[in-house]
């Protein structure tokens, strides 16, 4: 006979993805029901660790664990791309907002670095405090990226928090002197969204059973240093035009280029049906930065910005949407074909 603590349990298994609850429900349920008493059973319900520990276990299924079915394997290995794609973008913003100040710091007026060290010192010693935490703490972003391929996940998962943790002051507006009722932008609200989706990616998708970080094109260092290198150049050549988000949607858009150059070549060679996962790794985060793009627009039409950085904008968000839909339909062909071809190597064994 069914208990109701057995009926509850089944109701909570049910988070877990059908494959693994085939192989693996019945075995858990009666691990679960092993210590209880059946006079107690109809009275006790499932504790919130086991719920949690069941929670996460659903995540890991979902995203690629030992033995997931090949839906379920590329879609953990889009999500572990994404993260590390976005790591590493949100690595090289940081180091380029950095570096280009400084750089025109060494060569600035007297009196232009008095004021760029005003910021940090001209509004009390508690708010000198916190713009240098501000200016500091996204540094954590490229200390993640290379923690995350050296296969440092919970040092990686940590040091994306502390990398994140900026977004949610900008989005009170306390650090920037305003009040706790001034309603943040939505380019600020994008941001933020951006910052903690990226965390998200990272703690989910990089769990205990997923394979290590790998970047499928370049070795990680290279990578970075050219992503930095191309984020910079764009804003140095074009400084009249270029904007926060400039940087990241150019390099974005080459990315996205540079796939499907990588594409076409290897479909002229008579190569099959691309992985799933690195596009549709670059669609979401073409999609984060053309909302981040799209914000953004909004800001610099209402504060009637230069008409070439409105232009040079618009253009950019037309690109990253194209390539959004491109890489998006690219990506799910992919992960069709690949569905398509598991079910018709199993119909002969059904």
């Amino acid at each position: 006979m069914t208990t109701l603590l057995e009926q509850r349990y089944r109701t909570v298994l049910r988070m877990l993805p059908a494959y693994y609850r085939a192989e693996r429900e019945e075995e858990m349920v009666e691990t679960y029901l092993d210590d209880m008493d059946e006079a107690d059973q109809d009275l006790a319900r499932p504790a919130w660790g086991e719920v949690a520990s069941i929670a996460a276990l659903s995540v890991r299924t979902r995203l690629g664990s030992a033995g997931a079915p090949p839906r379920y394997a590329a879609i953990g290995s889009a999500v572990r791309l994404f993260a590390l794609l976005s790591v590493a973008l949100l690595a090289a913003d940081a180091l380029t907002q950095r570096a280009l100040p400084a750089a025109w710091l060494t060569g600035a007026a007297p009196k232009d670095r008095a004021d760029f060290m005003r910021t940090f010192t001209g509004n009390g010693v508690l708010m000198g405090v916190a713009q240098t935490l501000l200016w500091v703490l996204p540094l954590a972003w490229p200390v993640a990226y290379a923690a995350l391929l050296r296969d440092r996940r919970r040092a990686a998962f940590t040091l994306a928090l502390l990398g994140a943790a900026p977004s949610l002051s900008y989005l009170v507006g306390r650090p920037m002197g305003q009040g706790l009722g001034v309603a943040p932008s939505a380019l600020t609200v994008v941001t933020a969204a951006t910052a903690w989706l990226t965390v998200a990616a990272v703690g989910c998708g990089y769990h205990s059973d997923a394979p290590p970080a790998r970047l499928p094109f370049a070795p990680a260092g290279p990578a970075l240093l050219g992503t930095c290198v191309l984020m910079g150049g764009s804003m140095v050549v074009w400084p009249q035009g270029a904007d926060s988000v400039w940087g990241s949607g150019t390099v974005v858009v080459a990315a996205g280029c540079a796939w499907w150059v990588a594409r076409i070549r290897a479909s002229r060679r008579g190569a099959g049906t691309p992985e799933p996962a690195l596009p549709l790794a670059l669609a979401v985060l073409g999609t984060v930065v053309l909302a981040q793009r799209c914000a953004l627009m909004g800001l610099l039409t209402s504060a009637q910005a230069p008409y070439s950085t409105i232009v040079g904008g618009e253009i950019q968000a037309a690109a990253l949407a194209a390539l959004v839909a491109t890489l998006t339909v690219s990506g799910t062909r992919g992960l069709l074909a690949r569905t398509k071809a598991t079910a018709a190597g199993a119909a002969p064994h059904a």
